[in-house]
């Protein structure tokens, strides 16, 4: 998902447009992922679960893709009102299919610079998306835009630079985080960090295996499958207990700061 993200000030609303017009309006999301990752229905529990308690009412979605997280969100968040913000044209109609009669989403193709302060987040919420922006602080300051006072912003990242591989690369992937990498890019953007930690520590292994040892382009849904229901349900039972210090993915839940964002990370 290689995205150029732009300020988005610099384009003008349209008249009657509640958002920003689209920077890209056509581009597409050539990854192959989306659909084996839909297998992972452990694994997004997981997730979900693990940001339990830090959700608002009003929650944007960034890089929806085609709505695995989302559903998980009505249906566990409970939010009276959900944004999904998704550049790719190619996965709008899945999305539009999908939540096709809910009134509480509402669908924006484009980026989260867009959207400003139009849509005042209790929170936002991007799960592997981060690492597919070139400039990172750029949507972490937006991010910051979009949140109302006391806004909660919720991360999940690929981790470890060291095993990044032709799967990261095959999903156009710019890197995979240390946690003080992360850490530093949060705190420079405005957050507050309440939670920051790994997550997926057999996950280290299998992506290495699969990235960097046999050099694979693509998750089949069956791979995605098994390790969903063998390795999930009793790593997480184990990780919920102590927090592995090493693992295939970050996980950060971070407030919004009301102090200004430091001159020095605006630069960048």
């Amino acid at each position: 998902m290689q995205v150029q993200w732009q300020v988005a000030a610099l384009f003008p609303r349209q008249s009657g447009s509640q958002f920003l017009t689209p920077v890209i309006s056509e581009f597409t999301y050539s990854g192959t992922e989306l659909d084996a990752v839909r297998e992972a229905v452990n694994y997004y529990d997981w997730i979900i679960d693990s940001f339990s308690g830090a959700f608002g009412k009003r929650i944007a979605e960034a890089g929806a893709g085609i709505g695995t997280v989302s559903e998980l969100l009505l249906k566990r968040a409970s939010p009276t009102e959900l944004l999904l913000i998704e550049p790719a044209a190619n996965n709008i109609p899945a999305l539009k299919k999908r939540f096709a009669g809910e009134p509480r989403v509402q669908i924006h193709q484009g980026y989260l610079e867009e959207i400003g302060d139009s849509f005042k987040a209790d929170t936002v919420i991007a799960v592997n998306v981060l690492e597919h922006i070139e400039r990172d602080r750029h949507f972490l300051r937006a991010a910051h835009t979009t949140m109302g006072r006391d806004g909660s912003l919720l991360l999940l990242v690929p981790a470890v630079p060291a095993i990044y591989g032709s799967l990261d690369r095959a999903f156009d992937h710019y890197r995979r985080y240390t946690k003080s990498d992360l850490k530093t890019l949060l705190l420079e953007t405005g957050f507050e960090i309440e939670r920051l930690h790994y997550l997926n520590s057999i996950g280290v292994l299998a992506w290495l295996v699969a990235g960097v040892v046999l050099k694979r382009k693509t998750l089949g849904r069956t791979q995605v499958r098994m390790y969903d229901r063998l390795v999930i349900p009793w790593l997480r039972r184990l990780e919920s207990r102590v927090h592995p210090p090493l693992g295939q993915s970050l996980l950060a839940i971070a407030r919004k700061s009301l102090t200004a964002i430091p001159r020095s990370a605006i630069k960048k």
